[in-house]
């Protein structure tokens, strides 16, 4: 599924034009990124929780020459499902 069938699919269950569905779902991917940003996370009881996440620095290898490379420090933007998202997922 790509973001044009996610409006769509908005549209039709929640009644709305597309045009409201494709503003929500453009609102909605803000506030996470937004929340994100400023370290926090984002929890949506029963569907799971969005997170930010520490990555260590750590050395890898390029798979073509086989040299080793230092890879920085970063963070990470993370899901984590809910207990609902995944009895959904498998069937329950």
């Amino acid at each position: 599924m790509n973001k044009n069938e996610l409006v769509e699919g908005i549209a039709a269950k929640a009644d709305l034009s597309k045009a409201d569905a494709a503003r929500a779902v453009a609102a909605l991917t803000d506030i996470i990124a937004e929340a994100l940003q400023k370290g926090d996370s984002l929890t949506l009881v029963g569907f799971g929780t969005f997170e930010v996440r520490s990555r260590a620095a750590r050395t890898g290898r390029n798979p073509k020459t086989g040299e080793e490379l230092k890879i920085a420090a970063a963070k990470v933007p993370a899901f984590k499902p809910g207990a609902a998202l995944k009895a959904a997922v498998n069937g329950g």
